[in-house]
């Protein structure tokens, strides 16, 4: 039987929720723009990354439903599981209206969820390294596509960090700080609620499909890595 997990709820844990059909695994579209030459042949198509998109599920009530429970059931924004892609999840959230008296009175209706482009896999291991000797962590994008990183650095004064033996970022960690936080996916540079984007010099990394290994100089305690892997 299909369901879904929602904000970490299953659904088969709402009263009389039934989920009919699920919508089938896609690709997102490239948003692009295109400029035409005088004099030249064809055009030119800029990317420019890819677009949001709707996934819409069917869902139905059987005869022990709870409808206030499962009108707050969907609403809101968080991750997404789809039991035909157990192991992801998507960014989503639920912005359209849903039309419940069509689902009290004909027990069906669909929900559409506004979802993010990448899928990222579901119960991925934070790489944990308390530094000794080591200078270099390797850690893995399991996805196929670029991912954007989690980086925690603990230790004092500036620190270089490489990825493949490219210099990518330094941070410097002041006195009263433990760690800092590189964010790729916020693009942030934190310790705890605090901004440190002024400790942070270069770019924020991203991990290529497959192993890196992220190396640094500088005094290094401990590292955490999150390679939030992730799919089209």
């Amino acid at each position: 039987m299909s369901s879904i997990k929602w904000k970490n709820i299953d659904s088969s844990t709402i009263a009389g929720l039934i989920i009919t059909s699920l919508p089938p695994i896609s690709k997102p579209k490239m948003r692009t723009s295109t400029t035409e030459i005088d004099g030249l042949d064809g055009d030119i198509v800029e990317n420019l990354g890819y677009k949001s998109y709707t996934k819409t599920i069917s869902i139905g009530l059987s005869y022990d439903y709870d409808i206030d429970e499962v009108i707050n059931y969907f609403n809101g924004q968080g991750k997404l599981v789809l039991s035909n892609e157990p192991d992801k999840y998507y960014n989503a959230q639920i912005i359209d209206n849903i039309d419940f008296e069509k689902l009290l009175r004909f027990k069906t209706a669909d929900v559409s969820f506004h979802v993010q482009p990448y899928k990222y896999l579901l119960n991925e291991t934070k790489q944990i390294l308390t530094v000794t000797t080591e200078t270099s962590l390797t850690v893995e994008n399991q996805g196929y596509e670029k991912s954007k990183p989690i980086i925690t650095i603990y230790g004092s004064g500036t620190i270089q960090i490489s990825i493949n033996n490219i210099n990518v970022f330094s941070v410097t960690i002041d006195e009263d700080d433990e760690y800092i936080t590189v964010d790729s996916m916020q693009e942030e540079a934190y310790c705890g609620a605090t901004l440190k984007n002024r400790n942070m010099n270069g770019d924020f990394p991203l991990l290529d499909s497959g192993e890196s290994v992220i190396s640094w100089t500088g005094t290094v305690t401990k590292i955490e890595v999150e390679p939030k892997s992730r799919w089209l």
